[in-house]
């Protein structure tokens, strides 16, 4: 689901590809073993001919490389304030895009994410359906870090 916010901006992802994109959350650890949310981002396989994995993997780079609004000390983008939790609703928006893209949620995973203010972004440069179950996004996501195909960032709530 798109929400638009009450100031419009010029640039950013555009809703044709908000709303193309497949989104996982799920509660889990950072390397300190810290509890943290976490959202992979993936792109399904293009329905039309222009929409190739290439052009798919740009267009999802250049998203994130617009939404840097810093890098921590390891050179993880951090995306402060992007993510915006409205009742059991979380919304994640990018920089200069004019609207945000809904994130499924679980009440679990919510208090998560409201307690430490932040989540841990997965950005996946590869293509997996949309209605892809745990098993297939657990797969996903060992395959993609094998091949070095996935981006990471941070996103804190506003």
């Amino acid at each position: 689901m798109l929400t638009r916010p009450a100031a419009p901006a010029s640039t950013g992802p555009g809703p044709g590809l908000l709303v193309s994109l497949g989104a996982w959350t799920w509660p889990g650890t950072d390397p300190a073993g810290q509890s943290i949310a976490h959202i992979l981002l993936a792109h399904p396989p293009g329905r039309i001919s222009p929409d190739t994995a290439e052009v798919i993997e740009a267009g999802c780079a250049t998203s994130l490389n617009r939404s840097r609004a810093g890098r921590t000390p390891r050179g993880i983008p951090d995306l402060h304030g992007r993510l915006q939790v409205i009742g059991d609703r979380v919304l994640l928006r990018f920089h200069g895009a004019r609207y945000g893209l809904r994130l499924p949620t679980h009440p679990t995973w919510t208090d998560l994410l409201t307690g430490c203010g932040r989540a841990v972004l997965l950005l996946g440069l590869d293509l997996l359906p949309q209605s892809a179950d745990a098993p297939r996004v657990d797969a996903y996501l060992d395959a993609a870090l094998a091949t070095d195909r996935l981006l990471f960032g941070r996103a804190h709530t506003t």
